[in-house]
């Protein structure tokens, strides 16, 4: 029983735009969620205001952080296959197949 992939794989040429492209994506969700441990660390109290629907700030704002990494992951990966078709277009229809 030969244990290979699947399909044939090989270097990713978009590999640089996609690392670059989530490196740039991380550091703003970093700081969003920097901001929410600063409050923490500094003035935990805080945390207890009630701030929409009943909810406290600590709630809210880990909700607003698990949906924003959600919109960000959709955002990455759109512009990854994006940039992956304008790749595959681009390159000459020998290497295609």
């Amino acid at each position: 029983m030969l244990h290979e992939p699947s399909a044939r794989s090989s270097s990713d040429p978009a590999a640089g735009y996609k690392m670059r492209l989530g490196v740039w994506m991380f550091i703003p969700y970093a700081v969003v969620y920097a901001g929410f441990v600063l409050i923490n660390l500094v003035k935990p109290v805080v945390m207890e205001t009630t701030v929409i629907f009943g909810l406290n700030l600590a709630v809210a704002y880990g909700f607003g952080l698990i949906i924003l990494a959600l919109v960000m992951a959709l955002i990455y990966n759109q512009f990854c296959v994006w940039k992956e078709h304008a790749v595959y277009r681009s390159r000459p229809s020998k290497e295609k197949e």
